[in-house]
């Protein structure tokens, strides 16, 4: 779906080839022609699919012994809260060592504890003691890989493949919801939870290894001293975000959060998104599921809202250039909502996918967009602790998201917290509209008039 001139190729370039080959000379051309980022790819897929058989064997193990949503609940806030408490320390980390290297270590740390969770499984261990805090060390872990994940891209591509590659990454992160909700569904239907556990622990060494096999060359722009942070001869859209600061001034992220408005503007928006996102995707949804449509149907939704993503992350890939691409971006999710908040009114299992489809195709397509603006604004030397507040942004409402949609799924059910979550997504969304930093994100600067080209 990647057309020649993202690819790099132009028509003429291609000439009579076979078509065989000229899809392989686009390809050797774009992002999937770097050898560090096809294994980074593929290892993230094979790490999704184990991601998503973990996501369905979780509730499962929980409910079906007896658990309530409120355990559920307390088991995910378990994770959220380190996850979220840490996550500026991965981004942290990912700025003075190496992405790649934190990567595997969280990578392999967390291959041996969900090994732990399918130990439990096979002994139907499912109190919050015991699940508790291996989930908080498997949070921990997240939070150390999540901001580095996002931080050791723009050190594999330049910043004419990035928007491409972020598409294509996503894309191999939402073909593992594609292919591990069906898989995982499956396995817990046909053999329980403990083999989906296991999946999801050799999916993390799968990750570990094509981590260890990434060179080393081209992550040193990952690792310019702090000192040399401002505005240099690379060109990078990240100068601008330093602009403002003097050459001897020690500019920190705190200094940035404290000083830049259109990050306050982003924070706050992705803090209601999310809590909205949270609450309908990992406690109503799964609920919802048990009740109506058992684990290959609560499986399949999660499939097809995989299916839906790929298409909208690669469609990102062909939108640069947008005037206005914060508000392109933003403006989709209000769809989103209105999916989220129709999944209870839909007639069964079809319509609950149709609506996931739905929030999967704007969902993908406006990651994409919103997460390359990002990147592109953060200062090359801070671009693991900018990504380390964004995730705190988006992830710190998780465990009181958790914790709140537990006992209202409890109290009055699933269906009331798919409606409220979609109201809150859009109001989220609108708030930030109204600013004009939080529009004007991203958009080319135009000279001003009278100054010639």
């Amino acid at each position: 779906m990647l057309d020649t001139q993202t690819l790099g190729v132009s028509h003429a370039e291609c000439g009579d080839e076979p078509l065989g080959r000229r899809w392989s000379s686009r390809l050797r051309a774009g992002p999937l022609g770097t050898r560090n980022f096809r294994l980074l790819s593929a290892g993230q897929l094979a790490s999704t699919v184990g991601d998503y058989c973990y996501a369905v064997a979780l509730p499962w193990l929980v409910l079906s012994t007896h658990g309530s949503p409120v355990l559920l609940g307390g088991v995910l806030a378990c994770y959220g809260i380190p996850r979220a408490a840490l996550i500026t320390v991965g981004g942290s980390l990912a700025d003075r060592i190496s992405p790649r290297l934190l990567m595997l270590c969280s990578d392999a740390a967390r291959c041996v504890l969900t090994a732990l969770f399918a130990i439990f499984a096979a002994a139907h261990v499912t109190s919050l003691a015991a699940l508790g805090p291996v989930a908080a060390l498997l949070g921990a872990g997240a939070a150390l890989f999540m901001p580095a994940s996002y931080a050791i891209l723009p050190s594999l591509l330049s910043d004419r493949e990035l928007q491409a590659g972020n598409a294509l990454y996503n894309a191999a992160v939402q073909g593992g919801t594609l292919l591990g909700p069906a898989i995982g569904g499956s396995v817990v239907a046909i053999a329980g939870p403990a083999q989906a556990f296991a999946i999801d622990a050799a999916s993390f060494a799968v990750s570990a290894a094509s981590l260890a096999l990434i060179r080393d060359v081209g992550l040193a722009a990952a690792q310019i001293p702090e000192s040399a942070a401002g505005p240099g001869p690379g060109g990078r859209a990240g100068a601008a975000a330093m602009a403002h600061y003097g050459a001897q001034e020690r500019v920190t992220i705190w200094t940035l959060l404290a000083r830049e408005r259109v990050l306050q503007l982003i924070l706050a928006v992705l803090v209601g998104a999310n809590f909205a996102v949270t609450a309908s995707f990992e406690v109503a949804l799964p609920v919802l599921s048990h009740a109506r449509f058992g684990p290959s149907g609560y499986g399949a939704i999660m499939a097809c809202f995989g299916a839906a993503s790929v298409v909208g992350t690669l469609t990102a890939a062909r939108a640069g250039g947008l005037s206005k691409p914060a508000v392109v971006s933003s403006s989709v999710f209000l769809i989103a909502a209105l999916a989220v908040a129709s999944v209870p009114a839909a007639h069964g299992l079809p319509g609950a996918a149709v609506a996931m489809c739905v929030f999967g195709l704007v969902a993908g397509f406006g990651n994409v967009i919103f997460v390359t603006l990002i990147q592109q604004w953060a200062p090359p030397a801070m671009i693991g602790r900018v990504m380390g507040v964004v995730m705190l942004g988006s992830l710190g409402s998780f465990p009181i998201a958790t914790a709140i949609a537990g006992m209202l799924a409890r109290h009055l059910g699933p269906s009331p917290v798919f409606v409220i979550s979609g109201t809150l997504l859009a109001l989220a969304i609108l708030a930030g509209l109204t600013q004009d930093k939080f529009r004007a994100f991203g958009a080319p600067i135009r000279p001003a008039s009278g100054t010639g080209r």
